[in-house]
């Protein structure tokens, strides 16, 4: 290796960090989807916490929740997940009017949670890591890292068990904590643990991905292969043009022969 080489290894390198970054921050909802992820449970616990009143809290959680997807379909932004949180705190608010129990407001999340959590582990046992699902089509490989990327199939796994890992530990503080204290101090330590968990399950999977093969564009590939069958189209509808025009008119070669 000359030392021009390092230059250029070291610019893909860190042109592939900042896809991988890239690509992690649009699947993930960066901020801005944690923002939206937490604020209605933040809410929730905040207002119970001052007045004890199960409906005002809930009404106000699910409030905020319409309200964000509301300034996303304004501003023509991706509503995925302001609608997931959506889904999650009506889920939560049903649940809890329906058993007058603040503390079930938390409780299908909580299920959620556990359920991803298996969810990753399972199908890295199998050998369709759940994050390689999630991020296939954000990288434009889709599932080409199952049979043409051993390495990248390698690195999703290994984030697809941290995730699993990272998830039932989650699980297995708050579970405990919904059956023995009471519904501010479970709600407190559920927004406490919204962020920190996800933001190194995050960070773990772009380090193995950082360290994995370049995922493989299959759209392009596509593309490509259809551009490629466009031109032989065309070369060979030329081909027959080019023959055509060169044939002899039997009709003008018998009047020749008479002549």
């Amino acid at each position: 290796m000359t030392s021009l080489d390092k230059p250029t290894e070291q610019t893909e390198a860190d042109d592939a960090r900042a896809v991988t970054e890239a690509a992690l921050f649009e699947a993930f909802g960066g901020v801005r989807g944690m923002i939206e992820t937490v604020l209605p449970g933040l809410l929730f616990v905040t207002i119970f916490t001052l007045n004890n009143d199960l409906h005002m809290s809930a009404i106000a959680a699910l409030a905020v929740s319409l309200v964000l997807v509301v300034v996303r379909l304004v501003m023509k932004d991706t509503v995925k997940h302001a609608f997931s949180g959506v889904f999650g705190v009506v889920f939560g608010v049903v649940f809890a009017m329906m058993t007058d129990n603040a503390k079930n407001f938390y409780l299908p999340g909580m299920l959620y949670t556990l359920g991803l959590a298996l969810a990753y582990i399972v199908t890295s046992l199998a050998g369709v890591p759940l994050i390689g699902l999630i991020l296939g089509p954000v990288f434009k490989e889709n599932l080409s890292w199952r049979t043409r990327n051993p390495g990248r199939k390698k690195a999703y796994t290994k984030a697809s068990y941290a995730w699993g890992l990272i998830l039932l530990a989650k699980s297995a503080i708050l579970f405990p904590l919904y059956w023995w204290a009471d519904t501010e101090q479970l709600g407190w330590v559920l927004v406490t643990l919204k962020i920190p968990p996800f933001l190194l399950a995050v960070w773990l999977t772009w380090v193995f991905l950082a360290k994995a093969p370049a995922p493989i564009d299959v759209f392009a590939e596509m593309e490509a292969a259809e551009q490629a069958e466009k031109e032989r189209e065309e070369r060979a509808k030329a081909e027959r043009e080019a023959l055509g025009g060169d044939a002899v008119d039997p009709a003008q070669s018998g009047r020749h022969r008479k002549a």
